[in-house]
């Protein structure tokens, strides 16, 4: 389809999506990536191409799996829904009751909804950490429920962008013994065949590719960034390096180590979007989705810094306008670029996954604009 070696299949009608996904190598500095969409259930689109690697050496395959830092959460956001599922979690209650040392410092009526919507105030620590100790799962979980919040809880929204990974295994494992990776490995990934990864075994190194980055300052540079998003983004060390790191691919962070593809995170979402099936297999209730998709708070987030609606883990359309025209949208996307949605409005689940990372420098990234765009114009 283009001088990019670019293969699989794009359905009649789907042309633009093809169109869309080449450009963004010719025009949008991509290397590496692949882009899948469902539709009622089917896959119309399934897309990959590029290079693995910044040589140019590594043919991006069907298979190959890369870092989609925030795309995670949605993910993390399933198993949420499903502990509800299954009567093991309930977002009205405090976290304390699951996790009694979360209750300090004023923290014990946090509720599941509210920690899982950014409300908590523990976007960050109130010193610096090391990367070490933010590869540490038990130090960095018993840091977090230790810590102060920093807003009145409740009040706003603070995206939690790296520390409500380790606050959501710190949780899952006294509900289940389980890290929130070991979890959807147990109840979704494995008995589905869905190929994302929570904390990647050694011997799958050889599908991933390389994160690469543009060059331009990280977050917008540390010196323009408000308090929250220091805590956010400073206090806990985050660089796009940690990605090629293999201590990080097997940790597993659920808010931004997951391992996919567009294929794998689409079929969540196209599931979401349908009968809530994978293989004949309920992911969750319609009761849970509904839950987990219902405004939580509704805000100019301390952190983000624009407007968004926070559902129990997944960021709604509704204030955003991102995942298309549908406010009722609903998904999660990746610092660099990388994203994923369900809009049950048209039955779609929709996903986009690279290794060149860009910072936002005049705007929303246009990779995900013009896939988006080509998208709602051919259905």
């Amino acid at each position: 389809m283009s001088e990019t070696s670019i293969n699989g299949v794009c359905e009649a009608g789907f042309e633009a999506v093809a169109e869309a996904f080449a450009r963004n190598f010719t025009h949008e500095q991509d290397v590496g990536a692949s882009f899948s969409l469902f539709q009622g259930g089917r896959k119309v689109v399934d897309l990959w191409g590029g290079y693995a690697d910044a040589a140019r050496t590594r043919l991006w395959q069907s298979d190959t799996l890369v870092n989609v830092w925030s795309t995670t959460k949605g993910i993390m956001a399933l198993c949420v829904a499903r502990l509800n599922d299954q009567g093991l979690l309930a977002n009205d209650r405090p976290v304390a009751d699951y996790w009694p040392e979360f209750a300090a410092h004023g923290k014990g009526g946090v509720t599941v909804a509210q920690l899982f919507s950014h409300q908590a105030g523990v976007c960050g620590t109130s010193r610096q950490l090391t990367e070490a100790q933010l590869l540490d799962t038990d130090f960095m979980s018993e840091t977090l429920a230790a810590e102060a919040p920093h807003w009145p809880v409740g009040s706003r929204s603070g995206y939690h962008a790296l520390s409500i990974g380790p606050l959501g295994d710190g949780l899952f494992r006294r509900v289940t013994g389980k890290t929130v990776g070991q979890y959807f490995r147990d109840e979704i990934a494995a008995p589905l065949d869905v190929d994302f990864h929570l904390g990647l075994p050694e011997s799958e190194d050889h599908r991933v590719a390389d994160i690469l980055h543009d060059d331009h300052p990280e977050f917008g540079g540390a010196e323009n960034l408000n308090e929250f998003q220091r805590l956010a983004q400073v206090s806990l060390p985050a660089h796009s390096g940690l990605a090629n790191l293999r201590a990080w691919r097997a940790q597993g962070m659920p808010s931004a180590a997951g391992q996919g593809n567009a294929r794998s995170i689409a079929t969540i979402y196209s599931a979401l979007a349908t009968d809530r099936r994978i293989s004949g297999v309920e992911l969750i209730s319609e009761k849970a989705l509904e839950a987990a998709t219902s405004v939580q708070i509704e805000n100019e987030d301390l952190v983000l810094l624009f407007p968004i609606a926070w559902g129990v883990g997944f960021a709604l359309n509704k204030s955003m306008g991102a995942y298309g025209p549908n406010p009722s949208a609903f998904g999660h996307h990746g610092w660099g670029g990388s994203f994923g949605f369900a809009d049950p409005e048209k039955q779609l689940g929709v996903a986009y996954a690279m290794n060149m990372m860009r910072e936002p420098t005049d705007g929303p990234d246009p990779r995900f604009m013009g896939l988006v765009q080509a998208v709602y114009a051919c259905v």
